[in-house]
């Protein structure tokens, strides 16, 4: 039936007459839903639980690294040869990859924001004016400015692509970074430095 139901949904999405379901703020994964405009981080947090991941790493010893799954869509973390975490994840969508190789963490940026990527937003009330822009390719239409989409516990892995806290919906969605719930991108931020050792692997 889910199955019948996605399909009707998609043949409408490819008329031009619906949104895409995939990108709903009601589509719900593992028990954690995209978060409305207006909630506190500590709520966030709260509402980004789910049933795969896990993290026992506090006490850990061993140098860190991280290990991806884009197959998968997880995330594993390490300290020396003691899995200590695993996270879902949900990295690049088609025509936005999430790039494979050995990398190493670059920076790490607790409250950053996208310099590319959000939406414009009125410069008078603060109202949405167009969501989901890329400023590379969207000009900013009279009367707008650019509000970039938040990326809390931001570890840059290679160029702009980097984990960060994000919106899960259980299939590869972003534009290359690799999003993780809440309290998984805090307990990875916490356990890297600048050079943690990151594959990713198809």
């Amino acid at each position: 039936m889910k199955l019948v139901s996605f399909a009707i949904a998609l043949t409408t999405l490819l008329a031009g007459c619906a949104t895409d379901p995939r990108l709903s703020s009601d589509t719900v994964y593992l028990g954690g839903r995209r978060v409305a405009s207006g909630r506190s981080a500590g709520e966030e947090k709260r509402m980004n639980y789910d049933n795969v991941s896990y993290w026992d790493g506090d006490h850990a010893t061993g140098s860190p690294r991280i290990a991806i799954k884009l197959s998968e869509q997880k995330a594993y973390f390490y300290k020396g040869d003691q899995l200590v975490g695993i996270s879902i994840i949900s990295t690049g969508r088609e025509g936005f990859g999430t790039p494979s190789g050995s990398f190493k963490i670059q920076q790490k940026d607790r409250d950053h924001v996208s310099s590319r990527f959000g939406d414009y937003v009125s410069a008078a009330t603060g109202e949405v004016i167009r969501k989901d822009i890329d400023r590379d390719k969207d000009p900013m239409p009279k009367g707008a400015k650019y509000d970039g989409a938040k990326m809390p516990f931001f570890m840059r892995v290679n160029g702009g692509v980097g984990m960060h806290e994000g919106f899960l919906p259980g299939y590869p969605a972003s534009h290359g970074c690799i999003r993780m719930p809440g309290f998984m991108a805090e307990s990875f931020f916490n356990n890297v430095s600048v050079g943690t050792p990151v594959s990713i692997s198809p």
